[in-house]
């Protein structure tokens, strides 16, 4: 079931999913490369890898099923087990007399179909699929987190309070906790925990202990959700067990202390980053998800667009200069730092990192985790860095006013500088800069672009359409310049240059069997400042941040809040959610 690659390029030609130009620049780089056009394509955010399966399905005639928000029967996909349904991504989802149908990502891993063939006993019929759909037909696999816990609570009862009677003991030994932890029915709870995690892209998981039971949250697309409930007498055991996992001292349970551990599931690498706290009922976990690959994303597939995206494309070309990004804890700050540093990350360019916590591992890069603890910190670790013969330099964070000296010094001397700062926006960076003590000719020597944002959370695919009425228009006009959010769709061609806001459709969520609330999965809005000559004698002129980023308004720079407005025209989220996320941050 092999496309000729004469095939892809004629149909994707024809598809009109990508413009002539673009495949004029990825047949080329095919040519040269002699990577398939479509996976070229892809990378450069031109199509989805859903939508080069879908074309790969038609020209193979191979029919292409929608799986998301279907209930598939237990017993159809159970015969495929669960391991070499996650570790193949194919599911069975229709039985016949003598054959099945699975769904697939990829009909020519053929050794999946021989051994489900042969398992079976039924004549295979592959479908090929997207990836949102083999994703929820495997969440079918999994029990509630309520029926998995009361099962394993139930039989492990009196194992569960012989744990509770010893961990709520003062001067039990390490040893006797270290015990503890290696139980059964404990590793199961807490590898239960982190499966669901994983399964449900939750960021975060509270573990949080009260009078007479012990909270779970998730925090999934930035809202923390109450998961699950869990009798007192395990608490104590739970903590004990990520303790181990994180290499943390099982006996100190007076002060705070923070860890990491990594797992492997289904053929990815999951890091978690682990930190407890004393608590008046006991000791509070928080472990943060990091998913170690960041290779595969794109500027685009953040949420980047027009202007903002050209300006950043410009910036990684720079060879000197600095590039910094803003916005509070959690707003994917880093993961735009790393999503840049994949684009320079070439065989002739050195990169070196300095972190805490090194939260995405890079093939071809030099990471460095700082240490407060053994006096190793930013500003220390950066001086050796510029020892390192770096092209390219990230700071994981400007803390303070000698690693802000020491990252601008190293703009100076011939390095490109990524960091990012804890400031409410792109022009607001500027003050706090200068309230580090930082010269104003420094930041307009070195400062090349400012990058302010936050996450909101994507609609799903089940959305409804509906019109702004004269009312919601009006009061959208209070906050928000609606003829530069117009312009904007306009010239990027995302409306008709007749559009008005009149009749304009605007997206609501619509609650599905696969999407409680409407919403799935997160983007990014931002505003992305190019400190231009003009920005340059405002700021040495001390004005206020105010006056900076009306300047780079004037010189076409969309707020967070104009870019939340143009994402909810394209249907990617709502108004009400920009508001949320920009007026909380702010």
């Amino acid at each position: 079931m092999h496309i000729e690659e004469k095939q892809l390029k004629e149909f994707i030609l024809d598809s009109g999913l990508v413009s002539r130009a673009d495949f004029a620049k990825a047949e080329k780089e095919s040519t040269e490369s002699g990577i398939s056009i479509g996976k070229i394509l892809v990378k450069k955010g031109s199509i989805t890898e859903d939508d080069l399966r879908r074309m790969q399905a038609y020209i193979l005639g191979i029919p292409f099923v929608d799986l998301k928000g279907q209930h598939v029967d237990f017993e159809i996909l159970s015969l495929i087990p669960e391991p070499i349904a996650r570790n193949h991504n194919i599911v069975a989802f229709r039985k016949g007399k003598d054959s099945l149908e699975v769904a697939m990502l990829d009909t020519e891993d053929l050794a999946a179909i021989d051994f489900i063939r042969k398992k079976t006993g039924f004549k295979i019929l592959p479908r090929l699929t997207d990836t949102e759909s083999v994703k929820s037909a495997l969440l079918s696999y999994q029990k509630s987190l309520k029926a998995e816990f009361g099962d394993i609570i139930q039989k492990e009862a009196n194992t569960l309070k012989a744990i509770s009677d010893k961990t709520g003991d003062e001067e039990v030994s390490e040893d006797d906790l270290k015990k503890l932890a290696e139980d059964v029915p404990v590793v199961r709870i807490v590898d239960t925990l982190l499966k669901h995690a994983i399964i449900q892209d939750a960021s975060d998981i509270h573990i949080e202990p009260m009078e007479t039971q012990v909270l779970v949250r998730y925090r999934i697309d930035g809202l923390l959700h109450d998961a699950m409930v869990l009798p007192k007498n395990v608490a104590g055991g739970i903590t004990a067990r990520i303790k181990v996992l994180a290499n943390l001292k099982l006996d100190e349970k007076r002060i705070p202390q923070d860890g990491r551990f990594k797992i492997d599931m289904n053929n990815e690498k999951v890091s978690f980053r682990v930190s407890t706290l004393p608590v008046y009922y006991g000791e509070k976990t928080v472990m943060r998800l990091l998913r170690d690959n960041v290779s595969g994303f794109t500027l685009e597939v953040l949420g980047f667009h027009g202007d903002g995206l050209e300006i950043l494309h410009r910036a990684t070309k720079l060879s000197t200069g600095m590039i910094l990004t803003t916005g509070p804890t959690g707003s994917g700050k880093t993961t735009t730092l790393y999503t840049m540093l994949d684009i320079l990350n070439t065989p002739d360019i050195n990169i070196s990192t300095i972190e805490d916590p090194i939260e995405y591992q890079m093939k071809r890069i030099n990471q460095t985790q700082v240490k407060p603890e053994i006096g190793f910190t930013f500003a220390t670790g950066l001086r050796t860095l510029v020892r390192q013969d770096p092209d390219v330099i990230m700071v994981g964070e400007i803390r303070d006013t000698e690693t802000a000296s020491l990252a601008i010094n190293a703009a100076l001397t011939g390095h490109l500088v990524l960091s990012t700062l804890h400031t409410n926006s792109a022009a607001g960076t500027i003050a706090r800069l200068l309230d580090m003590k930082i010269e104003p000719f420094l930041l307009t020597s070195t400062i090349s672009v400012i990058i302010a944002q936050r996450l909101i959370r994507r609609l799903a695919d089940t959305k409804e359409k509906y019109t702004l009425t004269k009312e919601e228009i009006g009061q959208l006009e209070k906050i928000v310049d609606l003829e530069r959010v117009m312009k904007s769709l306009k010239d990027e061609k995302i409306v008709d240059k007749n559009a008005k806001w009149d009749d304009m459709v605007m997206y609501r969520p619509k609650p599905s069997p696969d999407s409680e609330d409407g919403y799935k999965s997160r983007v990014g809005i931002h505003e992305v400042l190019r400190v231009t000559n003009s920005i340059k004698d405002l700021i040495m002129k001390g004005v206020p941040t105010e006056v900076i980023e009306e300047q780079a308004k004037k010189e076409g720079m969309l707020t967070m809040l104009e870019d939340g407005v143009f994402k909810a025209v394209q249907g990617i989220t709502t108004v009400e959610e920009v508001l949320r996320v920009v007026s909380s941050a702010e």
